[in-house]
């Protein structure tokens, strides 16, 4: 899907999570009736930081599914951590306080 030599930033990694998932009906649904966002919320949740969060949390949330939307768009799971980072800001244990 891209080239892997050129970093995403961390809304085109969102962005990305979020295409993919559209494209997994089974686990964009869960991901619905996880997060309380209905399928025609989509397009304006797509502008909020604590949603993007959200979908960034429930991708790295369960391993297997991190690792599927990887191999499906060549992206390394550290890009997916790296763009949590930066819509959930730092963490206890990221090193950064």
């Amino acid at each position: 899907m891209k080239n892997s030599s050129i970093p995403l930033s961390a809304e085109e990694t969102a962005i990305a999570v979020l295409g993919w998932l559209a494209g997994e009906p089974d686990m964009l649904g869960r991901f619905l009736a996880l997060s309380g966002t209905q399928p025609d919320q989509l397009r304006q949740s797509i502008r909020d930081p604590a949603f993007m969060a959200g979908m960034l949390d429930f991708l790295m949330a369960h391993e297997p599914t991190l690792m599927a939307f990887c191999a499906a768009t060549d992206t390394k799971p550290e890009a997916v951590v790296s763009a949590s980072h930066h819509y959930n800001g730092p963490t206890l244990d990221s090193g950064d306080f």
